[in-house]
């Protein structure tokens, strides 16, 4: 795997925000999660791209909901 790409996004005032965010930019696997500002915080996650993946899809099938409510309301900084 070369590189690779997750997002959750929400539909906000007729437009698409990016909600959290899985990939390998900067040649490290990563996770970004974003407030409705647009502020995100980083965190690496120290995983060969297709572990970081599979824990992409995974996190994001499990817990859409809470990641959406948790934007929405504004509970992640």
């Amino acid at each position: 795997m070369v590189q690779f790409m997750v997002q959750l996004e929400v539909k906000v005032e007729g437009q698409w925000k990016p909600v959290i965010r899985y990939d390998c930019a900067h040649d490290i696997s990563h996770r970004d999660r974003y407030n409705r500002k647009g502020d995100q915080t980083k965190e690496e996650l120290n995983l060969p791209y297709g572990e970081a993946l599979t824990l992409a899809d995974e996190d994001i099938d499990d817990n859409w909901g809470i990641y959406t409510f948790e934007f929405l309301k504004g509970v992640y900084p």
